[in-house]
């Protein structure tokens, strides 16, 4: 029987939830396939992985700020609409709780911000924090396999 170490390769259903519920859950779906160290999940999720057996299920608890740190006000942005027409579709109306996708820098990856407000110029107060983060997180699993 398999064991998870750092850098297995695993197929798994996941739930990770908070006090509002469900942010991910595979189990009525397919199951995911990550690799251990890939930047999947967060090193803390990933730690508690390390040492279960391939077939496992369990469930924890994971105490606020834990699985993905801090809510830091700093991360919470306001964008103006000139740069929003630029990186998307100028035609596109924002409203509190919507979720936009945005580029990195270097043009190979991408991350996302949850719309707060929007302003009379069009401009988008995002909050770039993790929907979990500083909130106590349920993480669920059930290990299926171990390469």
């Amino acid at each position: 029987m398999s064991i998870v170490e750092p850098g297995s390769f695993l197929t798994l259903h996941y739930r990770l939830a908070g006090p509002q519920g469900d942010i991910i859950n595979t189990f009525n779906d397919k199951p995911a396939t990550l690799s251990l160290g890939s930047g999947t999940l967060t090193p803390a999720l990933e730690q508690r992985l390390l040492g279960m057996a391939e077939g496992a299920s369990l469930v924890m608890e994971i105490p606020a700020g834990e699985a993905f740190g801090d809510h830091n006000p700093d991360m919470q942005q306001w964008v103006a609409r000139k740069l929003l027409n630029e990186l998307g579709d100028p035609m596109e109306k924002y409203a509190a709780g919507d979720v936009v996708q945005f580029p990195t820098p270097d043009g190979l990856g991408a991350y996302a911000g949850t719309v707060l407000q929007v302003n009379s110029e069009g401009a988008v107060l995002f909050d770039f924090n993790h929907p979990l983060a500083g909130q106590p997180v349920t993480f669920e699993i059930e290990l299926i396999g171990v390469l």
